[in-house]
């Protein structure tokens, strides 16, 4: 499994990658790489933390699984590869960012971009077999994701946490609410969505109002 991180993750996670606990996280996702087919692809496990500096991290967006389809998932939570058909709960996403802000409903669905400027797209589980979601739940990816989320929230002040549907709003427990920016609201699923959970939420233009009021550069959606 490559572990590729920013060095300023490295060096705040070094002790987690040396538990046991993620050392037997390791041997499971190797067996389960060579023996079927699984995704992200290995080298872009970790790509939430290759493309974020700890330093400058300014929100947290949480998912749980990464998308199991072919050539969807890219290593950050909600995104997909350039030229891959946009899933509905990211359809949704952009649709609140185009009410919400007002920015026309882009053509691709990789959020790199976002996670260049200091989104942090962290889901839960890093991994997941192809077609079938949760696979790889319960395996230790949980453990290791509560951690980065309490080091985040001891080490760092200011950060928006967006808390999307009923897994992610349990990830408050981890979080010092004095000194940080939560904002919750159904999950974009269709399924949340159609009940009136997610449109209307103005996540996008309020994440960049408390980051102006903390003299952090907004977010360019």
């Amino acid at each position: 499994m490559n572990v590729t991180l920013h060095p300023s993750w490295h060096s705040q996670l070094q002790s987690e990658f040396q538990k046991p606990y993620f050392e037997t996280l390791v041997r499971f996702v190797k067996d389960e790489y060579s023996s079927t087919t699984c995704y992200p692809k290995g080298n872009n496990i970790f790509a939430a933390f290759d493309h974020s500096n700890f330093e400058l991290t300014k929100v947290v967006i949480i998912g749980q699984d990464p998308y199991h389809g072919p050539n969807q998932a890219n290593g950050l939570c909600f995104s997909v590869k350039d030229g891959i058909p946009h899933p509905p709960s990211l359809i949704n996403i952009f649709k609140e960012i185009e009410r919400d802000i007002g920015k026309p409903y882009p053509k691709s669905g990789n959020l790199e971009h976002w996670a260049d400027q200091g989104v942090l797209l962290l889901n839960a589980t890093l991994t997941v077999r192809a077609h079938n979601a949760g696979s790889h739940q319960n395996k230790g990816w949980e453990v290791f994701t509560d951690a980065v989320i309490r080091k985040l929230s001891t080490k760092k002040e200011g950060l928006v946490f967006l808390l999307w549907g009923g897994y992610a709003k349990k990830k408050i427990a981890l979080i010092d609410t004095s000194k940080h920016h939560i904002l919750t609201s159904g999950h974009p699923s269709p399924l949340s969505a159609n009940r009136g959970l997610w449109f209307g939420n103005k996540h996008f233009s309020k994440t960049n109002e408390l980051l102006k009021k903390m003299g952090k550069t907004p977010i360019n959606w």
